[in-house]
């Protein structure tokens, strides 16, 4: 899933707000966070989208394909990342809410594909001079916009799972290519891919094993957190009790050394979507799990890419489009009211940050 851009950066400055919320006792080691998707493509719900989540979150999320067209057609990358994003870097760092910028470099609503737009152009990130245009937004992206975190690839291990390995191959030549190119600016962004969970438990595709992610670190070495994934009502969990309590800490357990974990995508639907019944109580239920979970990885960051559900007949979506399985993850609905899940939300904000 990709979140807006120009449309967003345009409203960054127009946004204020605090929060109320009292904390509780136990703390916890993970910030929480959203990024500005809104549920309608409109300037006004994806101000009220940023104005309502900012009261329960201390990080900010921006989930972003790689403008391949404007590239390709020789738009400079700082003036996109300029354009498209800086306001919205500034109002996040503004109200010092640390930032993850992460890059989507395949197709986000199928993995086994390359991004839409360079399919279209007929173009592939196996060729080099493609290659070089993603070194050059990923510079562009750490030196204008200094996220604290950011993405090289996401769902690695799902590409490598279900895409041609040329597309695999290309995946981690490319992001080797652009972590060269930030350690020779003096990145201070710690980098990461992403892996999805459900695939690393062998439940996405179903291999009915655990499967790990010992390639993919050995693939992607130089990561300095991991980035997480994860979907588990898509992947046959009916009930979030069902889910492992170490259902994040045990992708640290692989031969590599363990590395900061935050989630950079996931969620539970709060209604019944295509082969998956679900509930609002359902979803309440997974987000009380999550915390859980992620209290016990010790994880630095819990964020979903939606705080609102989706407005579908907003999204042009082509046919066959996977979308509509991730209408429903917003702890609000499209006109922003609250489901039983963000007062499980809010519980967990309410705890104190413990940062050291």
């Amino acid at each position: 899933m990709r979140s807006l851009t120009r449309l967003v950066a345009l409203l960054a400055g127009a946004l204020a707000c605090s929060s109320g919320v009292a904390p509780s006792s136990t703390s916890r080691t993970y910030r929480l966070g959203f990024s500005s998707t809104p549920p309608r493509l409109t300037i006004e719900s994806v101000i009220q989208t940023i104005n309502t989540w900012e009261t329960r979150a201390d990080i900010a999320l921006i989930n972003q394909g790689v403008p391949w067209r404007a590239l390709l057609a020789d738009t400079s990358a700082a003036e996109l990342v300029r354009r498209d994003l800086k306001d919205l870097e500034v109002h996040y760092h503004g109200r010092g809410m640390p930032l993850i910028v992460e890059i989507d470099v395949t197709d986000g609503l199928a993995r086994d594909r390359e991004a839409p737009d360079l399919v279209a152009l007929g173009r592939s990130i196996s060729e080099p001079a493609v290659q070089q245009k993603y070194r050059e937004y990923i510079a562009a992206i750490d030196s204008i916009l200094h996220p604290e975190f950011l993405g090289l690839a996401m769902e690695v291990n799902l590409i490598r799972a279900i895409a041609p390995p040329s597309v695999y191959a290309a995946v981690v030549t490319m992001t080797a290519g652009g972590e060269n190119t930030l350690v020779a600016q003096s990145s201070a962004a710690k980098r990461f891919v992403s892996v999805q969970v459900e695939t690393a438990w062998g439940r996405l595709p179903d291999v009915g094993h655990f499967v790990g992610i010992n390639t993919e670190r050995a693939d992607f070495p130089y990561i300095e957190a991991l980035g997480l994934s994860s979907y588990p009502y898509l992947a046959g969990f009916a009930n979030p009790n069902d889910v492992p309590i170490d259902y994040y800490a045990r992708l640290n357990s692989s031969d590599a050394t363990a590395l900061p974990m935050l989630v950079v995508e996931g969620g539970w639907s709060s209604g019944s979507v295509s082969g998956v019944t679900s509930s609002p109580a359902l979803q309440a239920l997974w987000i009380k799990r999550q915390m859980q979970i992620a209290d016990r990885a010790a994880l630095v960051a819990v964020t979903q890419i939606t705080f609102t559900d989706l407005d579908l007949s907003s999204y042009p979506a082509p046919p066959g489009s996977i979308l509509s399985l991730f209408g429903l993850l917003g702890l609000v609905d499209i006109n922003f009211n609250p489901k039983p899940a963000l007062a499980e939300w809010d519980r967990a904000f309410a705890r104190p940050l413990r940062t050291n």
